[in-house]
């Protein structure tokens, strides 16, 4: 069953607001006891043509596990403006990322997506090269420390990830899934709620958009740090 994911992004800058998010978070059901931690490494891709992604197609149509074919072929077939990515988590998990946008927003931080993953048993250098065998180029590499927190009282299965990320600092993403593609207004609406009852503001489209590509043009002076910028 394919799965649309609803995301909205939050713009914490300090520690002291990702503290405060902790907070409310916790008045509402979720319990900060069972956060799972993570380090990663992520790396996007960029494209010239849609020849590219039938190449990609092609070639990892032989990774990909029988079972997953599926979905992989169809987001790929449904989706559009596609963000490919390579992720490593904590030092060894290895996961090729797809989304790809349903709405006017881009499929790197669009608010509705369709996405694929897949773990597999490949060096993240070994998975990257494959891709850029198919075609693809860096877009840029990024680093985070991550936290996700699972509401499990509440009706919407609501994730929230609050990222500590080089260049952008504190940073919350909140994200729901839903598998009716006609729901993801209704659903969407329901997380704006939710974020306006743990005080969180929506980072706006444009705005996110001019901080994602000052990165992309200054990446290599903030991957692996712990340095931050501040675009407006």
């Amino acid at each position: 069953m394919q799965k649309y994911e609803i995301e909205i992004k939050s713009l914490l800058g300090s520690e002291e607001n990702a503290l405060k998010l902790k907070g409310s978070l916790q008045e509402k059901g979720f319990d900060l006891s069972k956060v799972k931690v993570s380090s990663q490494l992520n790396h996007y891709f960029t494209y010239k043509d849609t020849s590219v992604i039938e190449r990609f197609k092609e070639n990892f149509s032989v990774i990909i596990a029988p079972e997953k074919l599926a979905e992989f072929n169809r987001i790929l077939t449904e989706g559009k403006d596609f963000s490919i990515r390579t992720r490593e988590s904590n030092g060894s998990k290895v996961i090729l990322v797809i989304k790809a946008s349903l709405d006017a927003g881009t499929s790197s931080n669009g608010v509705s997506r369709i996405e694929f993953e897949e773990t597999l048993n490949l060096l993240l250098s070994d998975l990257d090269q494959k891709l850029l065998e198919c075609g693809l180029e860096y877009q840029a590499k990024w680093s985070r420390q991550r936290e996700d927190f699972v509401g499990e009282n509440n009706d919407s299965n609501i994730t929230v990830c609050l990222d500590k990320n080089a260049g952008d600092g504190y940073l919350a993403e909140f994200e729901t899934v839903t598998e009716d593609k006609d729901s993801t207004e209704s659903v969407k609406k329901d997380l704006e709620n939710f974020m306006k009852a743990v005080g969180c503001i929506e980072l706006q489209q444009d705005h996110l958009a001019r901080m994602f590509d000052f990165y992309n043009k200054n990446w290599a002076d903030y991957y692996g740090t712990d340095k931050i910028f501040n675009i407006e």
